[in-house]
């Protein structure tokens, strides 16, 4: 009931292809990252899927429906699209107020959502009188009145300080494990990495990948090895003779490339090499994604 699935969504703009063809879904019980350069159809996507635009072709769907034939939209889907379109003059419990109203949402959600983004204290200001980081707590308070089973945010950390980037992470997860289906928009690598399981990541819009976050940074992971011991010539010897070669910095962690940890355990504890340290490396997010979308980027600067 609360999986998202595009089919063959397509949107057009003049000759421009925002959307191309996407196919794939977003299941419940995880936090899926979606990813793409700027121009890559992230934003187009959740706003066809929202009913804010109208597909060129293809489908986009809330459970088999679309948004705009779902009874109870609110109670089925909150979404954060854009924190500074809330009205100013109004104080952010008046605004809830109304959403909450249009929704048919009972008003006790309110308070409970002030509650939970943090935001209780400051309730009676004026929206106007807003940081940044208080109207993305409040976007996601607007997303959360109708407790719903689905979560569209784009760039929810966006303004956010070091505490509510962690708020914003647990409570994502918190909402995961509740078996909702969270779709989170992010520019922040360091962060989608701490926060997602799954992946979908566009490029030109196009789908460029649709896969779990390590299979995603393993395809792009060639195999390294990080290590220190106190015997580095007998080890260096000894992987030589396999074929691999032992590069051993100023700090005397030494690295091996094209071998796993496990492997190179074995081939240690074969010739008798005390190991001090020992474990894989793996590309960051950031590398594995600027490996994918190098050649999809709309805007890359010059050296």
């Amino acid at each position: 009931m609360n999986s998202v699935e595009i089919r063959e969504l397509t949107k057009r703009y003049g000759t421009h292809r925002a959307v191309d063809g996407l196919t794939f879904d977003v299941l419940p019980g995880r936090v899926t990252g979606f990813l793409g350069p700027n121009g890559a159809g992230k934003s187009t996507t959740m706003r066809l899927l929202l009913g804010l635009d109208r597909p060129t072709s293809g489908t986009a769907t809330i459970g088999g429906r679309h948004y705009l034939d779902l009874p109870d939209p609110l109670h089925r889907v909150g979404a954060l699209l854009d924190a500074q379109a809330a009205h100013g003059g109004r104080t952010a419990r008046d605004h809830l107020r109304l959403l909450a109203a249009a929704g048919r949402i009972p008003p006790s959600r309110v308070d409970a959502v002030l509650e939970q983004a943090g935001i209780a204290s400051v309730a009676e200001r004026r929206i106007k009188s807003f940081s940044l980081g208080m109207r993305q707590r409040l976007g996601i308070a607007a997303a959360l009145l109708g407790d719903p089973g689905v979560l569209l945010l784009d760039e929810p950390t966006n303004g956010l300080d070091p505490e509510g980037i962690i708020w914003i992470r647990e409570l994502m997860r918190s909402l995961a494990a509740d078996g909702r289906t969270v779709l989170v928009s992010s520019h922040l690598m360091s962060e989608t990495a701490a926060l997602a399981d799954h992946l979908i990541v566009l490029g030109n819009g196009r789908l460029l990948a649709d896969t779990s976050m390590e299979e995603f940074i393993d395809a792009r992971s060639a195999p390294r090895v990080r290590l220190r011991t106190s015997d580095p010539v007998r080890l260096g010897a000894a992987l030589a003779r396999d074929g691999f070669e032992l590069v051993t910095s100023a700090d005397g962690r030494s690295t091996v490339e094209g071998i796993q940890a496990e492997r190179l355990g074995i081939l240690a504890s074969r010739e008798g090499v005390p190991l001090l340290e020992l474990s894989d490396e793996r590309a960051s997010l950031e590398q594995a994604y600027l490996d994918l979308t190098a050649d999809h980027a709309q805007f890359t600067a010059t050296h």
